[in-house]
């Protein structure tokens, strides 16, 4: 008998299908749940945690620092070369090329999310469509940026990917990361009070609740806040849509061998049917393009995935080399600061230039 123990983020659309499917598990192993805020999730180390945790949700960047510290089993050397190939071909956007490194995969893509608009729909009955647009908004104080914790620089990201049209984003394209700054910093000028200190889950909170924001350009899409009054969709537009992926992953930790039944459990969470079904109905988002592309999940969730779903096709993945998480960290705190400054652009860049332009996969 084996007690497995797994770590996840406290948000129900992190905890509560997890939970909910691990009474499952009703032979010989368990299997128990416990969580972290999002800011745990988004930057703790990754080694730390495998050392105290048989089960993690993870964030495809701290690849770089796992596979250093050598911490994770290879999925793919524990499941069917089957289950891989489909989750290959039936996953959204690049939620199993995220978790993808060297050989192998890393982590079973269990949800799926990128960065998208989020809007009142009293106030706006469409998004803005470009960036022009969203910056006629900017001056009436309701409009937010998703700034805190790494969000500033993934937003930088997104904006400089939008605008170059390009593939992946490189904010080492001066002129056009420049411009993105730029836009950032109007679009900071007259932000609701705090605001810039609220992570994803706090932003969409405080617009259902407090009612003070009315649209946000990029923040991670949320299931759980879809609403008639609050709807998500794609972001504003430059040359393409840029947005960054999110989404998490279950990585097994060396920490202790999985055991058939476990294996079967995680395996069932990602089949098809449960994604479609289950994994929605507990508050989850599902990672299966079935389940984004189901009309019944799609109306449950007023529209959220069809509303977003080429925006999650067409998103980017970050850089995950070892040290990327401390990197990305002061990357935002600066951008951070320029926008909220007025900090001119090409000296924020240089500082970025110095951070970023000497690792093996710059951004």
């Amino acid at each position: 008998m084996t007690d497995y123990v797994g770590l996840t983020w406290d948000h129900p659309r992190g905890r509560n299908a997890l939970e909910a499917a691990a009474t499952r598990l009703t032979g010989p192993d368990t299997l128990r749940w416990e969580v972290q805020p999002l800011e745990g999730f988004e930057s703790a180390a990754i080694a730390d945690l495998a050392r105290r945790y048989d089960v993690l949700v993870l964030d495809h960047p701290h690849l770089g620092d796992a596979l250093a510290a050598g911490c994770l089993h290879p999925i793919d050397d524990l499941v069917p070369a089957e289950v891989v190939r489909r989750l290959e071909q039936g996953a959204v956007g690049a939620s199993v090329r995220s978790y993808q490194l060297g050989p192998h995969l890393w982590a079973l893509p269990l949800d799926a999310a990128t960065q998208v608009s989020a809007r009142q729909t009293q106030a706006l009955p469409e998004p803005p469509t470009t960036w022009h647009d969203a910056l006629d908004l900017a001056d009436g104080g309701r409009l937010a940026m998703s700034l805190a914790g790494p969000h500033a620089f993934l937003t930088l990201c997104s904006i400089t990917l939008s605008l170059s049209g390009e593939s992946s984003a490189s904010v080492f394209d001066r002129p056009v990361a420049e411009r993105a700054l730029e836009i950032m910093t109007a679009l900071s000028t007259n932000l609701p009070h705090d605001t810039e200190r609220l992570n994803p889950i706090g932003l969409l909170e405080r617009m259902r609740t407090v009612g003070d924001i009315d649209y946000i350009p990029l923040v991670y899409g949320y299931v759980t806040y879809s609403s008639p009054a609050l709807a998500f969709g794609p972001p504003p537009q430059g040359r393409r849509t840029g947005s960054t992926i999110g989404g998490t992953g279950i990585a097994l930790t060396r920490r202790s061998t999985p055991s058939a039944a476990l294996l079967e459990h995680l395996t069932w969470l990602l089949a098809e049917e449960t994604q479609r079904t289950f994994i929605p109905a507990h508050d989850g988002q599902p990672s299966a393009r079935a389940a984004w592309t189901d009309p019944a999940v799609d109306d449950a969730a007023y529209g959220f995935y069809s509303a977003t779903r080429s925006t999650m096709e067409t998103a980017w993945v970050r850089p995950r080399f070892a040290g990327y998480i401390p990197v990305q960290s002061q990357a935002s705190a600066i951008v951070r600061a320029a926008v909220l400054t007025g900090r001119a652009a090409g000296d924020a860049l240089d500082e970025l230039e110095e951070l970023l332009t000497h690792r093996p996969e710059a951004v």
